[in-house]
């Protein structure tokens, strides 16, 4: 059954390279050339609107700014002088709380199978019910592992890379005009980064080595977001998140603000449920459930390249949207009944 497993999941990842072979004309040059088009027209919309969009928040943010600066200030001037330990204070305390607070609800939902009414927003209605706690507890000791030993040993990295080009523990926060730009620009060099190289990940010399480890989990939950071999998590987990704030050298605020956001959508595409008002997670569990399409965070570059195609035709599509009602989406655009039923 293993031998079938891996041939299967091989085969699935060779067809991606196929298909990438396929793309059209120009094939992967096309592609990227299209990407630079699409995000270079993105970047010029937003510089030309970009007053006009956030004047009423930034309006708010001033009248709120006082505040979070007298914060700020207060906690500086208690790590005066100890510019690295504030650094590690703020990225290395928030983002892991930000993780286990959210991935505890999830997980007392996945053990339990209760409260009920969360459970009927069950992607894979008939996977995790309840989640096989063997299987979660060896998956948890790998998370703890990436978290405190890769992920810590990255953000000391990150610290002293950001100190050459700035000071990442500056008195003054940074505008809001700032930290929206910033944010903008971490969340396009996460989705260039973490579309190749988790593409990368799933060819097929590295796929049964690496990343395989990962896809154990066909039905994901949310903890499993950073279930991955300690290389996976450093190239593709971590590194498209960290080099943002390294390229522009930001301020800690913005940094771990950008973490604890990057951990939280992690943690939704990977929980299993199509919640109300909470980001589809049907793209990337449609990942899990196939190997060879959606390999991006926001399906941009999918698009692009081509590899959501079968994505695209399918009911996880079709739902593939912001859920505004309590009726759970596989109930409202139920699955085509099989032949015979």
């Amino acid at each position: 059954m293993t031998r079938v497993s891996d041939t299967r999941e091989a085969a699935t990842s060779s067809s991606s390279s196929s298909s990438s072979r396929q793309e059209g004309p120009g094939g992967l040059w096309d592609s990227v050339k299209k990407a630079t088009f699409v995000i270079g027209s993105g970047i010029l919309f937003l510089a030309a609107f970009g007053n006009s969009l956030t004047w009423h928040l930034q309006r708010f943010w001033g009248a709120s700014g006082d505040f979070w600066q007298d914060l700020w200030t207060k906690l500086y001037v208690k790590f005066e002088g100890h510019d690295a330990a504030l650094f590690y204070f703020g990225t290395m305390l928030f983002p892991p709380l930000a993780f286990w607070v959210t991935n505890g609800l999830l997980l007392l939902v996945d053990i339990t199978g209760k409260p009920a009414f969360i459970t009927r927003y069950r992607i894979q209605v008939d996977k995790n019910n309840p989640v096989d706690p063997a299987k979660l507890r060896n998956a948890l000791k790998t998370v703890i592992f990436n978290q405190v030993v890769i992920s810590g040993s990255m953000v000391v990295a990150a610290y002293y890379l950001m100190s050459m080009i700035g000071n990442p523990c500056g008195p003054e926060l940074p505008t809001f005009h700032r930290a929206l730009m910033e944010l903008a620009f971490f969340s396009l060099t996460e989705e260039i980064m973490f579309y190749y190289s988790h593409r990368l990940f799933h060819h097929p010399s590295l796929y049964k080595h690496f990343h395989k480890q990962h896809h154990e989990w066909t039905a994901p939950i949310g903890v499993v977001s950073i279930y991955a071999h300690p290389l996976e998590h450093m190239i593709s987990n971590m590194l498209p998140v960290a080099m943002g704030p390294v390229l522009l050298g930001s301020h800690v605020t913005t940094t771990t603000l950008w973490y604890c956001l990057a951990l939280v959508s992690t943690t939704i595409s990977h929980c299993g449920y199509h919640l109300p008002l909470l980001p589809s997670p049907e793209f990337h569990d449609f990942h899990h459930l196939r190997f060879n399409q959606c390999f991006g965070v926001f399906g941009v570059l999918d698009r692009l390249h081509g590899t959501d195609t079968k994505f695209r035709g399918t009911k996880q599509y079709e739902r593939h949207t912001l859920l505004t009602s309590l009726t759970p989406l596989n109930e409202s655009i139920p699955d085509t009944p099989k032949k015979g039923q």
